[in-house]
């Protein structure tokens, strides 16, 4: 039986041929039989080796969820594992990779300068818009994202509004969650931090630039058209994107910033970062980041003044919030704490609710204890009206009427 050549053989079989060596030679020369030089002469191609049968794959039972989920627009591979893996996947990584890679839209890189830093230097904070959809139609979240740029630990935190009060209060977030403050922090030209430009010297908020003194660091910004220098958190922007937000399910937005929080700790700063081969959450021990500022500076940044009510409740986010009876009239100040919303006169705490979603009313235990059900002071004298009932009515008979008419007849 002649055995299966590979297109180099078959080749020199043919090359010592056109030498002029005999059949009975190349035979010798090559040790194959002179019927299969005799076969790969008459030969014009080489030889086609037959197509293996496909082989199971651990990854079978998991590719209708892997299409599905690539159907969603989620081709992060370290996410898909994650997910196949929790229902029982046992095979490796490699597999998955192998399978999703030609699905995934081709990348479309850029050339960019790389903009390094020291230990504590630098953070940089920009909001990502995020689409999500609910039964009423289709709807735009935002994403406050700082990343430390020596380290690359990131914090998220979503918000419904970018105005200024929302991005001091996630910075004092964000700064808790670091354990401290970075010495400057870099900015795309936000508009709630920069009011414009004066001959290229920026013109900062002035609320913002008290906060930024009070917190110790120093605001950038990139310069018009520059956007690159703060690709740091544009790439985690992205990563967030691809790695959490698609295919996302939450309930509410406390629920979403339950699992931002628990993803931020358990993936994005644990994993190991292709820049730095390191683990943010490793890293950021050695940031030497600032000290935290004496909270009572900072709060008063992060809370808005609400008049209370007469009948002693203050509006916030669109919820109503109960406050003691005894503040009604007057101004308080309220803010957002995690998921609670204090209210404050001063330096002292008045009232603490969880926080409701738009539309509620939530009444304080207590709200109207020793409220006088009457008013102090001398009573003042009313007009009123009485009600009387209707006067007796005595029944008389017809004949009665004949006799006063004197029994005529009209």
């Amino acid at each position: 039986m002649s055995r299966l050549l590979g297109g180099g053989p078959i080749l020199e079989i043919h090359e010592l041929k056109a030498q002029g060596v005999s059949i009975r030679g190349i035979s010798r020369r090559l040790g194959y039989s002179r019927n299969t030089v005799r076969k790969w002469l008459r030969a014009r191609t080489p030889p086609q080796r037959k197509a293996r049968a496909p082989q199971p794959s651990k990854l079978d039972p998991f590719k209708d969820y892997v299409r599905c989920r690539m159907a969603e627009g989620v081709y992060n591979t370290n996410k898909l594992y994650k997910e196949i893996k929790s229902q029982g996947y046992s095979g490796g990584k490699s597999i998955l990779k192998s399978y999703v890679k030609p699905f995934r839209p081709p990348a479309k890189p850029s050339a960019v300068v790389r903009f390094d830093t020291l230990p504590g230097e630098q953070a940089q904070v920009d909001f990502g818009t995020f689409a999500y959809e609910d039964g009423l139609g289709r709807h735009r979240i935002y994403a406050f994202v700082m990343v430390l740029s020596w380290s690359r630990a990131m914090y998220v935190e979503f918000v419904e509004k970018c105005d200024l009060v929302t991005l001091l209060r996630c910075h004092v977030h964000a700064f808790e969650a670091f354990g401290g403050v970075p010495r400057t922090i870099l900015y795309d030209n936000l508009k709630a931090v920069v009011q414009g430009r004066n001959d290229s010297k920026v013109v900062w908020n002035a609320k913002f630039a008290d906060f930024a003194l009070l917190a110790g660091f120093i605001p950038r910004a990139c310069r018009p058209y520059r956007a690159q220098t703060k690709g740091k958190v544009e790439r985690a922007i992205g990563y967030l994107r691809q790695n959490f937000w698609v295919g996302l399910k939450f309930t509410d937005l406390d629920d979403l910033n339950a699992q931002a929080g628990a993803w931020c700790a358990d993936t994005a700063n644990q994993r190991i970062h292709s820049t730095t081969k390191a683990r943010p959450c490793d890293l950021i021990t050695s940031e030497g980041l600032l000290p935290m500022p004496d909270h009572r500076y900072m709060s008063m940044f992060v809370s808005r003044d609400r008049e209370v009510s007469r009948d002693g409740f203050v509006s916030f986010d669109g919820s109503r919030y109960g406050v003691p009876w005894l503040y009604a009239g007057k101004t308080v100040q309220v803010r957002e704490i995690g998921h609670y919303v204090e209210i404050m006169v001063g330096s002292t705490r008045v009232a603490l609710h969880t926080k409701a979603k738009p539309g509620s009313t939530v009444k304080l235990q207590d709200q109207w204890s020793g409220l006088p059900m009457d008013s102090p002071g001398p009573s003042r004298q009313r007009g009123i009206a009485l009600l009387v009932p209707d006067p007796d009515v005595q029944v008389r008979g017809l004949s009665e009427y004949d006799q006063l008419c004197g029994g005529g007849r009209l």
